[in-house]
């Protein structure tokens, strides 16, 4: 397998991983319930080790895509211009997770604070994900642009084209 074929393999992980965190954080958040909010604060931290690792599989699978037909280096440009801001968002809900479950196993008086904090970079993190999945997916699956602009058109189609005129 090569590092396109591993970063495919690896990088829903952090999108799905966040969202599904996001949602058993709210119900340990509304329930007050240690133990589902901790099942919470371990996914996170999973999905930033995930995007660590889909990080470093990114740089070598744009190498092997990016000459190939109707693909453009803009396209790919946004999606790795998004997935850092993921990565970085991962890492900071990852580093409150841990203090979330310090804090909260501490009884600390400002657990609750912090909790929140960690809510607050889940749903930023869900939401940049979203935009990472959707920009991942538009680089080979041309059908789901919003518009053509941003494929660079192959040989063949543009042979093809001045033929039919």
């Amino acid at each position: 397998m090569n590092d396109a074929h591993w970063h495919l393999v690896v990088n829903h992980f952090p999108i799905i991983g966040g969202i599904l965190g996001l949602g058993i954080l709210i119900v340990g958040l509304v329930l007050k319930n240690s133990t589902v909010k901790n099942t919470a604060y371990i996914l996170f931290v999973v999905a930033a080790i995930f995007a660590f690792v889909s990080m470093a599989t990114g740089e070598a699978a744009e190498e092997l895509v990016e000459d190939m037909p109707n693909l453009g280096h803009q396209i790919i440009h946004e999606h790795e211009e998004l997935a850092e801001k993921l990565a970085l968002l991962l890492y900071g809900t990852a580093f409150f997770s841990l203090l979330s479950m310090y804090t909260d196993v501490e009884k600390h008086k400002y657990a609750k604070t912090i909790s929140i904090v960690t809510l607050l970079l889940a749903i930023g993190s869900s939401v940049v994900g979203t935009f990472v999945g959707n920009s991942g997916g538009e680089i080979r699956h041309t059908e789901i642009r919003e518009n053509g602009t941003n494929a660079v058109p192959s040989k063949e189609s543009v042979t093809t084209d001045n033929h039919k005129e």
